[in-house]
């Protein structure tokens, strides 16, 4: 895992017997120095899961699948229940911001309504221009009423989907909905190829259409009610072409919404990756408020310059070219002497064709959750695959009940974080209820602090030099890296996602579940002298949130016995209070007895909460005393043999630089034996 060449390769599968579990590698930290074997069968999702041998007669099947113009067709619940509220208001806003400014030229658009029955509303239509935009929207829905049957409008809409004689196969639906029929189309989806994404509308929606989505590859989403929430535009904003393209991709700065009285302000960067395109939407309640936005340098706009649609109730603003780079202040003002809701969404695209922009993807460990243990929250952010690190990122949870979490996702490898400065931002959630769940993250530079990290991951050996045809080839010197040489700088930017949905079912009458800290994975430690340098990043109270209670740190020469039995292992005493997940801690003490030179010892601790949940063993870290030999004496200091005529220096010199030489070519000859060894096996 770290060398350049092995001595020989076993065909043997890494077993409890055969793994090494001193090796110093990212397998024994993160694994609890299990090997492969024992971590499949004991501790993966597939433990205790029987093995059904796959006959030998059944043959694989390939299907040939290319990339085309995306058809969609929004396949839109008018039920009864529709009209509470302002669900036909919000349906119609956020559909309005999909087909305007989310769905790329050349697309195919359809809509279908449905109530007990289903209705085409406009079969698929070309998006070539405003024109074509503009009659889309001003085919959706106005009125709810009648009944709910959601197969009905999804197999309309499989209808629509095969009216440009190719079948549905790779198109997709959008369906949306806030009822509770029964749901059984599923056969019909899985036979026509289409993609199925699944919106349910409030807390009365049935999540049984999720079922569409999971047969079909698509995606689900729950959305609350109101403006101030901003969900539906959030989940239509998400339904971006897939093409790879990400230059012709429609990205999300800001998305946020208030119920307020008076001024609701805010900011959103514009960065060097993006500017063409770039949309100011407002929504309001009731009556339409005062805005004013300030580009970074020149420009000021007011309400004036905004396109009002009434009926709707929003506001666009469109910027002509290219957006100025840096930060856009915005300021909506409530001119009501009550508190109306009103929300604030910038989209923006690419800045040119070659210049990709900064994406951010976000997603749950699953989507389904008994309490039985944590989830986690993952963010990736990069720019076509080189890492954003340093970046501020937060995540918001909210229920359908109205509860709402705020998490922050850390890049520092430590707690759910596995790899600390890979543009991956992790965080557990552990406040687990019964109940549907949305996934909101929102990233931006945090304050000047972000960077592209142009590091690889890479824990291969350097050497310096190979042998060809017997004669010693010396690789070039390698460069000292220093961090900074690593790292470039992103400049100022916002960035908005959701993630898929996910839901929570506790059984009956349990309470939320109380977890323990996290496991510890980044223990490290150093020996100066007879003292012993341990550092860490702290866990919380509950995974890695909050503060835990207190630590257990242990020792021995025997690193088995720290992993097997780690309670009758020698205890470390230390005057230590935990700080708060995600502080770095740091502690230095004296052993009871000297530490002899060669000595190695094996360190491990654990975590304990306030109810004396105690974590996994965290990683085993191994260090070793050397203490350096005295100097050999200068020859200046051997008797004087000028004499002889013989100059002992000399001699010494010549004799050392020959035998390093040597000591070289046999070390490199070595490894080329041994590489050739591997190629020719």
């Amino acid at each position: 895992m770290y060398n350049q060449g092995l001595s020989a390769v076993s065909t043997k599968f890494c077993t409890k017997e055969t793994h090494n579990t001193e090796a110093p590698n990212i397998q024994n930290r993160l694994c609890g120095n299990r090997g492969v074997e024992e971590v499949i069968t004991s501790l993966s999702v597939d433990a205790g899961v029987a093995v059904v041998p796959t006959p030998p007669s059944i043959l694989p099947t390939f299907t040939v699948v290319q990339c085309r113009q995306r058809v969609v067709c929004l396949v839109l619940d008018v039920s009864g229940s529709m009209a509470a509220g302002s669900r036909m208001l919000n349906l119609r806003q956020a559909a309005t911001l999909f087909i305007q400014k989310i769905v790329e030229d050349q697309a195919y658009i359809g809509i279908v309504q449905f109530t007990a029955t289903a209705t085409i509303r406009e079969p698929l239509t070309l998006i070539d221009g405003e024109a074509s935009r503009d009659k889309l929207v001003g085919s959706l829905p106005l009125s709810a009423g009648g009944g709910t049957d959601i197969c009905a409008g999804v197999k309309k809409g499989l209808e629509v989907l095969g009216g440009d004689g190719d079948g549905a196969m790779g198109d997709a639906i959008i369906l949306l909905t806030d009822g509770e029929s029964s749901i059984n189309c599923q056969k019909s989806v899985n036979e026509s190829g289409a993609t199925v994404h699944t919106i349910t509308l409030g807390p009365n929606a049935n999540i049984d259409v999720k079922e569409l989505s999971d047969i079909s590859g698509g995606k689900y989403h729950n959305a609350a009610d109101g403006v101030d929430s901003n969900d539906l535009v959030d989940i239509f904003t998400s339904h971006t072409t897939s093409d790879g393209n990400l230059t012709k991709q429609t990205i999300q700065l800001e998305s946020t919404g208030l119920n307020m009285i008076g001024w609701f302000n805010g900011s959103v960067s514009i960065d060097r990756t993006i500017g063409n395109k770039t949309s100011f939407l407002v929504i309001y309640e009731r009556s339409p408020p005062d805005i004013l936005v300030l580009s970074p340098y020149t420009r000021t706009y007011d309400t004036s310059h905004f396109k009002h649609d009434a009926p709707a109730k929003t506001l666009t603003l469109d910027i002509e070219g290219t957006a100025e780079t840096g930060k856009w202040k915005y300021s909506l003002l409530n001119k009501e002497s009550t508190a109306q809701s009103m929300s604030m969404t910038v989209t923006s695209r690419a800045v040119s064709d070659a210049i990709p922009p900064v994406m951010v993807k976000t997603h749950m460990s699953q989507q389904f959750s008994n309490g039985s243990k944590p989830m986690l929250v993952y963010a990736e952010v990069n720019q076509k695959g080189v890492p954003v690190i340093l970046a501020d990122v937060m995540a918001t949870l909210k229920s359908d009940s109205g509860d709402q979490y705020q998490l922050q996702l850390l890049d520092n490898g430590a707690g759910a974080d596995a790899f600390r400065n890979d543009g991956i931002y992790s965080s557990y959630f552990t406040e687990l209820t019964t109940g549907k769940y949305s996934l909101k993250v929102k990233v931006h530079n945090n304050d000047g602090m972000a960077r592209f990290s142009l590091r690889r991951h890479s824990g291969a050996l350097y050497i310096p030099g190979y042998v060809v045809n017997g004669q010693v080839v010396m690789n070039p010197p390698k460069p000292p890296i220093s961090e900074d040489d690593l790292q470039a700088d992103v400049g100022s930017f916002t960035r908005t996602v959701i993630g898929e949905s996910f839901s929570v079912s506790l059984p009956p009458g349990v309470p939320p579940p109380n977890f323990p800290p996290n496991k510890i994975t980044d223990l490290n430690a150093e020996i100066e002298e007879d003292k012993v340098l341990l550092t860490w990043t702290a866990p919380g109270e509950d995974m890695d949130q909050g503060t835990a209670t207190s630590y257990e740190i242990r020792f021995s020469e025997d690193s088995d016995l720290l992993r097997s039995n780690f309670s009758t292992a020698h205890l470390v005493t230390y005057d230590l209070s935990p700080k708060k997940a995600g502080s770095p801690e740091k502690l230095s003490f004296t052993l009871f007895s000297i530490i002899k030179n060669g000595t190695t010892l094996f360190f491990a601790a654990k975590a304990e909460d306030k109810s004396f949940l105690k974590s996994e063993t965290s990683n085993i870290i191994q260090v070793t005393k050397i203490v350096p030999k005295a100097p050999v004496p200068s020859p200046t200091d051997a008797p004087d043999t000028s004499g002889s005529g013989v100059n002992i220096t000399a001699i010494v010199i010549s004799v050392t630089t020959v035998t390093m030489v040597a000591c070289l070519i046999a070390s490199v000859t070595m490894c080329s034996i041994k590489s050739r060894r591997v190629n020719h096996a």
